[in-house]
């Protein structure tokens, strides 16, 4: 019954995709597996019933699974906390005069952990990013102890937020279980073929200089017609 805590080097840098692809990927291995997400900012209200819709992250999810939203997801298990403005969850959190707890989210997860073999929980943004205003990402993930997914990218400055993030999750004494480069931004104007094609050889001779024991996997690049069909392969001993 593990957790992984899937994060990554910014914002907008495809942990969504990553965490379902790799969902997918498990869910052909036979491992019974589910995603949670740890909050969702910029959710949608439904007009008919004026309630907060089921966080974004968590349809996409189910969707490059290829399966319907499930039990869990309906009834909110999955991603509890969600907010309507787009931003930071502890700005999120104070405009909905709400109040978020760590500890119902923990046993959330717990309670995933009970019916599945497997739960990838995707943050909210970096590492570094405030759940509260007492509470960082990082914060919550050492006090679980929960290995570290590392989503990252070929685009100009990847290897500088990739090696912090490394850095914070060294520091805090967590492991880092893998390491996943996404082709998102190949096309972005910050990005060129020397540039991903260097920062994938710098990283992966990083990994395995100073984090053997992770994971370094590739991603392709994505497009809305291909979700869904792409594959993502993991090794047998991955969870």
């Amino acid at each position: 019954m593990s957790v992984l805590f899937i994060s990554g080097i910014d914002t907008d840098i495809g942990k969504t995709y990553a965490t379902g692809m790799m969902a997918k990927a498990l869910m052909q291995q036979g491992i019974s597996v589910i995603t949670q997400k740890l909050v969702q900012t910029g959710v949608s209200i439904d007009s008919a019933s004026g309630k907060m819709n089921i966080a974004d992250d968590i349809v996409t999810h189910r969707q490059l699974m290829g399966i319907p939203l499930q039990p869990c997801d309906l009834d909110f298990t999955t991603c509890l906390y969600r907010y309507e403005k787009p931003a930071s969850p502890h700005l999120s959190v104070k405009l909905a005069n709400d109040v978020l707890d760590p500890k119902v989210i923990t046993k959330t997860t717990q309670q995933l952990q009970q019916s599945y073999d497997a739960v990838l929980l995707e943050g909210a943004g970096g590492l570094l990013v405030p759940i509260t205003e007492q509470l960082l990402t990082l914060d919550y993930i050492a006090e679980q102890d929960y290995p570290v997914v590392l989503v990252t990218s070929g685009r100009l400055g990847s290897i500088n937020h990739t090696l912090l993030s490394l850095e914070a999750i060294k520091a805090r004494g967590l492991t880092l279980h893998s390491v996943i480069y996404n082709h998102i931004h190949d096309n972005a104007a910050q990005t060129d073929d020397e540039i991903a094609n260097s920062t994938i050889d710098y990283l992966k001779n990083y990994l395995a200089r100073h984090y053997p024991n992770s994971y370094w996997l590739q991603m392709a690049q994505q497009t809305n017609s291909t979700i869904g069909n792409d594959s993502l392969a993991l090794p047998l001993d991955f969870i």
